[in-house]
């Protein structure tokens, strides 16, 4: 590679009082030692979009908020991502879904991970409807995810601390993750050349 990948860290709650932060940070400060790539954290608090506001499709590419286009730059200039994702009724929180929905082709052809956290089920419903999201936007996502627990990784559900159980599964989700960011490179820059020779 000529450049290193970067991989940018999505916290998916804007909540206050939220953990997402503290998920994200542990995600940010391992991986950054166990992979190769650049790790960013990306905070969709500090990103504030709107309720989505586009009047025309994302996937028109016609995008007419300033907002909208900084955000499509920001999530263009990335090879990967992990989405930390709360659970909210069986589904990914409404502020990531709302960050998701405002462009489209930034996304495409790039690598994700999920990583999720919730009460009984760890946030893994809102994951799985997490993927089908993805793949609608042409991500491609890597089969293992952490999935953390209220009950088992918080103390007294505030604070952040995951068992020593979670660094295997990190590091397979981080392996898995730059290989299939590096493979989409390729994609990206296939259909690259198809479109310049076009």
């Amino acid at each position: 590679m000529s450049s290193p990948l970067r991989i940018g860290i999505i916290i998916g709650s804007t909540r206050p009082g939220r953990v997402g932060d503290q998920v994200a940070a542990w995600v940010q400060e391992h991986a950054s030692r166990l992979g190769e790539a650049e790790y960013e954290v990306i905070d969709l608090a500090e990103v504030n979009l709107p309720l989505l506001d586009e009047a025309v499709p994302a996937s028109a590419g016609r995008y007419t908020h300033d907002h909208t286009r900084a955000w499509a730059e920001k999530v263009d200039g990335f090879d990967g991502f992990v989405f930390v994702t709360s659970e909210y009724n069986h589904a990914p929180s409404p502020s990531l879904l709302n960050a998701i929905s405002f462009i489209y082709r930034e996304w495409n052809d790039k690598a994700a991970a999920i990583v999720s956290y919730g009460a009984l089920s760890s946030g893994v419903r809102a994951a799985d409807k997490l993927r089908s999201t993805l793949g609608e936007l042409q991500i491609a996502d890597v089969r293992t995810q952490l999935a953390f627990s209220f009950f088992h990784d918080f103390e007294n559900f505030s604070v952040f601390t995951p068992g020593e159980q979670h660094f295997a599964s990190l590091q397979a989700l981080v392996d898995q993750l730059e290989s299939w960011a590096t493979a989409m490179q390729g994609v990206r820059a296939a259909k690259l050349e198809a479109s310049a020779a076009a």
